[in-house]
């Protein structure tokens, strides 16, 4: 069978899957992150995606009993998409994220832990993103 030629690709991430002691209450948390619902539920898993793009990777939050060692291998990367960094660090913080220490030292993004300690990133916004003041702004 022949390689198929660069660009010629059938295949596309389909699922992230994320081991979880109580996919419940992490699916109630990264629903609320990232403004998606709840998908599909099965036995042992909760598959969660955005309702307006089927074509979109899912998170699948797969119960597990084992403990969760070290840093992530594999982890996500969120960004403000109205370019408030501030507001929404706080607004995570809220929901239940704290701050991490993967030994990344002095970097330009925030490590945080959803409530299960699995590590993920908010970076900065990209330069053509323009702040906005949240309706829960004092000013």
């Amino acid at each position: 069978m022949p390689l198929r030629q660069s660009g010629d690709v059938a295949v596309r991430i389909s699922e992230l899957v994320l081991d979880a002691h109580d996919p419940e209450r992490l699916a109630d948390f990264w629903c609320d992150v990232l403004g998606w619902s709840v998908v599909d539920r099965r036995d042992h898993e909760i598959e969660l995606g955005p309702a307006d793009d089927a074509r979109h990777p899912t998170l699948v939050l797969y119960r597990s009993t084992d403990t969760k060692r070290g840093k992530l291998r594999l982890h996500l990367d969120l960004r403000p998409t109205d370019g408030d960094f501030a507001g929404e660090l706080a607004r995570l913080h809220a929901l239940g994220a704290v701050p991490a220490d993967v030994g990344q030292g002095d970097v330009p993004w925030t490590v945080l832990a959803d409530p299960e300690g699995n590590e993920f990133c908010l970076l900065h916004p990209l330069d053509g993103d323009v702040p906005t003041v949240r309706a829960t702004d004092p000013g």
